[in-house]
């Protein structure tokens, strides 16, 4: 086995949480495969009661729940997560915290039939043939792709929240802004288009609103939630 892996197949407990401390303190991806319960608690809160899964911990904070189904995760935590993984009740537990916004995610593993640490180097970088000005080109040069009558008026307008990718105006006059993003997206997009509808309100005094229009291939399930809970709208585009 090369020297840059270390696996273990159906480990004692301490045995795996060993492999998954020294992966994670020396900036491995950590894979751990057995029968688990999952509990996320943050925006909103989740269950997953006891089956086979497949977690994947990488260097940057990342932790993804995976199962046999999908090649989307069914839990997961997005970069700059912090983990600690312990013993309770002979189970082995996994705990991935994020500040802000406030997150918590807590894989228990009564069972380990496979758990490992990679030590990865990926010098390369992936070559993209459709980036966000792409679509903001694509988008200025065919308003109508978001809806009939839209009007393009500004690209990166500033607000105290930051620059807008497209702010615009609706077939009814209403101020619009766009968010664009590349490539599917989940709940932190969400929060920033928020919080730009939210400072050009603010600056406009609008009396009807603002619209915000997230544009992006796609969108998670959590990210569609919460833009319906706080009234935002999706528009499916690719670059």
């Amino acid at each position: 086995m090369p020297s840059n892996v270390r696996a273990r197949t159906d480990p004692a407990i301490e045995t795996a949480r060993s492999v998954v401390e020294t992966g994670l303190d020396s900036g491995a991806v950590v894979t751990i495969f057995g029968e688990c319960t999952v509990e996320y608690d943050g925006r909103a809160a989740s269950t997953l009661g006891p089956g086979d899964r497949h977690v994947m911990c990488k260097p940057d904070g990342t932790v993804l729940v995976h199962t046999d189904e999908g090649h989307q995760p069914v839990n997961w935590q997005p970069p700059g997560c912090t983990h600690e993984v312990s013993i309770t009740d002979d189970a082995l537990v996994l705990d991935s915290q994020r500040d802000n916004p406030d997150e918590r995610l807590v894989v228990t593993f009564d069972a380990v039939e496979h758990v490992a640490a990679f030590d990865v180097t990926d010098p390369e970088e992936l070559s993209l043939s459709g980036t966000e000005e792409d679509l903001r080109q694509r988008i200025l040069a065919e308003p109508s792709l978001i809806e009939p009558g839209f009007t393009p008026l500004a690209t990166e307008r500033e607000t105290p929240a930051g620059a807008v990718d497209i702010y615009g105006e609706d077939g009814d006059g209403r101020a619009v802004v766009l968010e664009l993003k590349r490539r599917r997206v989940g709940p932190d997009a969400v929060g920033q288009l928020a919080r730009y509808v939210e400072a050009l309100q603010r600056d406009l005094h609008a009396e009807t609103g603002v619209r915000g229009i997230l544009v992006a291939p796609s969108v998670t399930d959590r990210a569609r939630s919460l833009l319906a809970e706080r009234e935002l709208e999706f528009v499916a585009l690719e670059p």
